[in-house]
């Protein structure tokens, strides 16, 4: 797995079942990659679920949360429209987990992604990493700290 001041491996997936997102789209951003096992799944409706709350407070650090399994785009779309998702779900379907790969979190005996968020500063490189167990929601704590490490939070201060 990847770790801090590592350089974030660029990729280029489906976020709709005709568009295609890169991590480059978002240079000059801090950027959230969540690797979830599954759509579907308990824990991953959960944990997507509190981060599609916390995307304001995310937003006041200048990061772009990205969710990326291995299921399909057609999968990924009905998953987010069901939950309400605010955020690009990548499809790392084909070739199977090559972006998950890349990062070190692929677990080919399941043949699908290991729960794992990394943090990514502005320029590129990761700036946190965490690997949780499948059946643990890893909350959004450590992101919180690892961004409040990168960046100071933007406040909309207005003058009267």
């Amino acid at each position: 797995m990847l770790q801090k001041n590592d350089e974030a491996p660029g990729f280029e997936l489906f976020a709709t079942p005709d568009q295609k997102c890169s991590l480059e789209e978002f240079k000059g951003k801090n950027v959230i990659l969540a690797f979830y096992p599954a759509d579907w799944s308990p824990v991953c409706g959960d944990q997507m679920s509190l981060y599609n709350e916390m995307l304001g407070f995310f937003k006041k650090y200048n990061a772009q949360l990205i969710g990326i399994s291995v299921d399909g785009k057609w999968c990924h779309a009905a998953y987010a429209q069901q939950r309400t998702l605010h955020f690009p779900l990548l499809a790392d379907f084909e070739p199977k987990g090559e972006v998950a790969k890349k990062y070190g979190v692929y677990n080919d005996k399941d043949g699908q992604c290991e729960r794992a968020l990394f943090v990514i500063d502005a320029n590129g490189i990761i700036q946190w990493s965490y690997l949780s167990p499948k059946s643990v929601n890893p909350g959004a704590d450590g992101i919180i700290e690892a961004l409040e490490s990168i960046t100071q939070p933007t406040t909309t201060n207005h003058a009267i």
